[in-house]
């Protein structure tokens, strides 16, 4: 079923929310500016990035698992992968259990890397939970959650490695600190 189709079955009867989508594009936008700056430095982009991330949050992740992940084709995957591997920044391991399955792991410079990417991101996220208030980071979670689709939520919470806000429950993302209120 394509996108189109999906949504065609749900009619709005309500006008575009121009104003949430905007919003939500500008507040993109900034968010991986950001990141985007520091990237450029390096000859990177956003693809770059985006594996950078999800090979140090999950060491081990063989390319089958990012390609899901990310959603984008072999093709677009080979030529960010083979730039962050040339650059020492990811490595790619024989498979514990299968050798012919790549592992990919973070190197020492690569973790470095999307640590201070992460870093430049967490505080644009803590200065806007800052204008939330009490249980802001509670309401902001459950409302990114409910954008993801349906049927991937639960995935996505796994993979994250959070409790499930719909429920009542916070995020317990890894590294973060018990201190946290939200």
């Amino acid at each position: 079923m394509d996108i189109a189709a999906k949504f065609d079955e749900r009619p709005v009867s309500a006008p575009p929310m121009y104003d949430l989508i905007e919003l939500f594009f500008f507040a993109y936008r900034d968010f991986v500016g950001d990141a985007d700056r520091l990237l450029i430095t390096y000859e990177f982009g956003r693809a770059h990035h985006r594996v950078l991330h999800f090979v140090s949050r999950q060491p081990g992740l063989t390319i089958a698992e990012l390609l899901e992940i990310l959603k984008i084709t072999k093709q677009s995957l080979n030529r960010v992968l083979k730039e962050l591997i040339d650059k020492s920044f990811i490595e790619a391991r024989a498979g514990a259990q299968d050798r012919r399955h790549r592992q990919l792991h973070v190197t020492p410079k690569g973790a470095r890397l999307a640590r201070e990417l992460a870093q430049l991101q967490t505080r644009r996220f803590m200065e806007a939970m800052d204008t939330l208030g009490e249980g802001g980071r509670k309401r902001a979670s459950a409302f990114l959650l409910a954008m993801i689709d349906e049927n991937q939520r639960e995935r996505v919470v796994a993979l994250i490695g959070a409790k499930d806000p719909a429920a009542g429950e916070s995020y317990a993302l890894a590294g973060q600190q018990n201190g946290d209120k939200d």
